[in-house]
């Protein structure tokens, strides 16, 4: 039976680190990479970009990750009802609005999931900030954003980094400085492993056919050569006054033995659940995103066209020639959405005249569905959440 370090579960994923010649000694004696401006954080050239192995957990043998162990873990969501219908309006719409953060809050809040390990995990508070939709187009394609992005219009992460600095902004100002003696923790050269109140990062994806968060077994990590403190500029992200502008996270040099884990036949009937103090994670464009780029453009071009009953560009978008530099798709599920894409062209080329001759809105509805699909959109919150012993009682079921 194959195991997670089975080369046949792995696929190549190129992730973004820190440079080493971004990366100094601050005053304390510890690491710290320079901060970047908000345009230089979406140069690719500004990081360290390698491939690295990225083990799919939904294949059979794949890990089973662990809180305590791995920094990370999946629970489930999908016997909660009211929050599967709260998390499909907000997927259908492609937007979070307040009406929709009150549904979900009230449905997380206060409930108890179970662990791999038997333990239990309550939710005891999930904060408004840095409650958002992330929403990311196949192969980095950029999409059509609005310019106030608190809540919505997030792209997906660009660099491997960690949330936030046990010491510091804004943990340090709200926490006054008692942070690394409440959470649990592990930083270069101070943890807290005996607290059972963990600040985590809840991950829930309402499709993630591309572009597939990752995270790092916290076990392969030298936290000590590899973590470093960074200055995240949140100006264009986050209203908060002077004295907080600056948010204290890490960011990560890489090494070849750090392990990496994604999972890719996982919806909003899961959750990943990781240690906001210190668990790396980052996205990835998934071999084969290529491929859906072309045909989500391609189905828009010929939705643009018989919309407009313009026949000449109908014909023209649907003879757009195939790259032989496209790779095949790296999962099963992207592959079925490429080909769900495909089905429709081909149907188009099969009988153009029907999307020029009548009523065009029915195929047009069905590609538009079929190339959302590819579009990666997810929602994140940070929670405080209580780490509870295996023996306890079991009557709060999430």
């Amino acid at each position: 039976m194959p195991t997670a370090a089975d080369p046949n579960l792995a696929i190549d994923a190129e992730l973004a680190f820190t440079r080493l010649e971004d990366v100094s000694l601050d005053g304390r004696n510890s690491r710290r990479a320079r901060t970047l401006d908000p345009s230089t954080r979406a140069d690719p050239q500004a990081y360290d970009r390698r491939i690295c192995r990225a083990y799919d957990g939904s294949a059979p043998g794949g890990l089973q990750p662990d809180l305590r162990e791995h920094g990370f873990a999946r629970i489930d969501l999908s016997a909660r009802s009211e929050l599967q219908a709260a998390l499909g309006r907000v997927r259908m719409a492609g937007r979070l609005g307040p009406a929709d953060v009150a549904d979900i809050r009230r449905n997380l809040l206060g409930r108890a999931f179970t662990l791999p390990s038997g333990e239990r995990l309550w939710l005891l508070f999930i904060a408004r900030e840095g409650f958002f939709m992330r929403r990311a187009g196949p192969n980095g394609m950029a999409l059509i954003r609005e310019p106030t992005p608190e809540m919505n219009e997030h792209d997906a992460s660009v660099a491997v980094h960690a949330d936030q600095d046990v010491e510091g902004t804004p943990l340090r100002q709200m926490m006054r400085g008692a942070a690394p003696w409440l959470f649990r923790h592990e930083s270069p050269g101070r943890r807290n492993r005996l607290s059972r109140l963990a600040l985590l990062n809840v991950w829930i994806p309402l499709q993630q056919v591309t572009r597939p968060l990752v995270l790092m077994d916290r076990r392969s990590l030298d936290r000590q050569r590899h973590q470093l403190r960074y200055g995240l500029i949140t100006d264009a992200i986050l209203p908060r006054g002077e004295d907080m502008r600056i948010n204290d996270i890490w960011t990560f040099l890489h090494h070849d033995e750090q392990r990496w884990h994604f999972t890719s036949e996982m919806d909003a009937r899961q959750a990943y659940v990781f240690e906001t103090l210190g668990t790396p994670h980052g996205s990835f464009i998934l071999p084969g995103e290529e491929r859906a780029e072309a045909r989500y453009r391609q189905l828009h071009a010929v939705i643009a066209a018989a919309r407009n009953g313009d026949a000449e560009a109908v014909i023209r978008a649907l003879a757009l020639a195939d790259d032989p530099r496209w790779r095949a798709p790296a999962t099963a599920s992207l592959a079925r959405a490429i080909a769900a894409m495909e089905q429709l062209l081909t149907e188009a080329r099969a009988d153009p005249s029907a999307l020029l001759g009548g009523d065009p809105s029915g195929w047009c509805a069905r590609a538009t569905e079929a190339a959302e699909r590819v579009i990666r959109k997810s929602l994140e919150m940070r929670a405080v959440a209580l780490l509870l012993p295996r023996l306890w009682p079991r009557s709060r079921r999430g």
